[in-house]
């Protein structure tokens, strides 16, 4: 006797199917179509996939993304103190779970890596049932598994990912992104530069090779020449270089008068560290004091490159020291949970569990097209940047940029970073035909 099974996706598979001369059923059993969308929840818990980056480059921002993930798992199970839900102006979540359901999770590691990371996202989807993916530090890994999600019909919430191209030319339907780009970033930046350093100057990029680095060289580029600024050179930079000496002997004899460190994570770290340690803060180039700008900053990389970092400017997506309700609220929960402030790589990865639980509940359903259409022109308050849209033409959010410098006299080893303007929603908004972005449609898949 043949004996056929149904797989995940409703097809048909094993010797009835395969076999010669045995001829397919026309009707399959009523269980074959019981889930309508790729792992539709059935009991009384609901799987998210938790995708961060364990090691590598980007590991530390990794590791705080999965306390914050850790975190929001048990204020949405209703332990400990909430967070920001309390201060969120979405108020449907209640401590119960999602829709009810108990939320659990697994993890990944995507090694910083975009096979690594698509194959542990596949692995949560199709062997542990995950209903939505999140994580994740790299645009190009962030573009890598938001391409898998839309394949195999599940949402991705994206982790830390600022280059342009996640909302922009590789945006996808099923994809949303919490976190602020590049062009934001060269939109607030600018204008702090024009007034720190002048119009008469001659910059140098050292980027990482891949395709944030990219996108940030070309909007930070885009904004100083708007200014006056020159560009001597863009040269691009391994990931995970370690040793950027090689990179940073030519600026030397360049001509340039600053040095833009296209560069995130522990790369960063060495970079700046290695240019403060060829002297480069102390010379003076073309009758001006040499400068030094790290365009992305975060509270862990500067962390770790100290004193280096002393009134060197950057911009970041959110900083700890915010004072608004949500930001209070998520430092005290993080604090008591782990001993430090979180960083922004916890902030939004935070926000974006928040989020995805919300508009489940706001749609009263899991499948996918339901719950993007929830979060798409969702305007919302209380999760630590003020006012805030979900734009559904490219599931970009927009809100305020804060521009940001190295503390000249930190008062502890968290306190390194001063925000030095909040720059308004309004003044880093862009139109709908600037990046390129096609999502298509929603996928619910199976």
């Amino acid at each position: 006797m043949s004996t056929f099974s149904i797989n995940r996706r409703g097809l048909l598979k094993g010797s009835a199917a395969l076999g010669a001369g045995i001829a397919a059923p026309t009707i399959f059993p009523s269980y074959a179509w019981a889930a309508s969308y790729t792992n539709e929840p059935t009991g009384s818990s609901v799987t998210l996939g938790f995708n961060v980056p364990q090691t590598g480059a980007y590991a530390d921002e990794g590791a705080d993304e999965l306390r914050a993930y850790q975190l929001a798992v048990k204020h949405l199970n209703g332990e400990g103190d909430g967070g920001m839900l309390s201060t969120f102006s979405s108020k449907v979540l209640k401590g119960n779970g999602i829709l009810g359901k108990k939320v659990e999770y697994v993890t990944g590691d995507t090694q910083t890596k975009s096979d690594a990371a698509r194959a542990s996202a596949k692995r949560m989807i199709q062997k542990d049932g995950a209903i939505m993916i999140t994580g994740g530090s790299s645009s190009g890994v962030a573009i890598a598994v938001q391409g898998l999600c839309q394949e195999e019909g599940v949402i991705f919430m994206a982790g830390l990912t600022h280059s342009n191209d996640t909302t922009g030319k590789d945006c996808r339907a099923n994809g949303f992104r919490h976190f602020f780009n590049t062009e934001m970033s060269g939109a607030a930046l600018a204008p702090v530069l024009k007034n720190a350093y002048g119009t008469d100057r001659i910059a140098y990029h050292l980027t990482a090779d891949y395709t944030w680095g990219w996108s940030q060289e070309g909007s930070i580029k885009k904004y100083t020449e708007q200014l006056g600024w020159q560009t001597a050179a863009a040269v691009r930079t391994p990931l995970g270089a370690g040793d950027f000496s090689q990179y940073l002997t030519p600026v030397l004899n360049s001509g340039a008068d600053v040095l833009v460190l296209n560069h995130y994570g522990k790369d960063m770290v060495n970079s700046l560290t290695q240019a403060v340690q060829f002297g480069m803060r102390d010379k003076q180039v073309n009758g001006k004091d040499f400068a030094i700008v790290v365009p992305l900053y975060s509270r862990l990389m500067a962390q770790g490159a100290g004193e280096n970092v002393k009134g060197i400017f950057g911009s970041t997506n959110w900083h700890w020291s915010l004072q608004d309700e949500g930001s209070k609220a998520f430092v005290k929960s993080f604090g008591q949970e782990y001993g430090f402030p979180p960083s922004q790589a916890a902030h939004t990865t935070y926000c974006q569990a928040i989020l995805y639980a919300d508009a489940v509940e706001r749609a009263g359903s899991f499948r996918p097209s339901a719950v993007g259409a929830a979060l798409e022109d969702f305007e919302f308050d209380g999760l630590g940047n003020g006012p805030t849209l979900y734009r559904g033409f490219d599931h970009q959010c927009f809100k305020d940029v804060l521009v940001v410098k190295g503390k000249e006299n930190p008062t502890s080893k968290f306190d390194v970073l001063e925000v030095v303007e909040v720059t308004p929603r309004a003044q880093v908004e862009y139109g709908t035909d600037l990046l390129g972005c096609n999502k298509g449609p929603f996928n619910d898949g199976a």
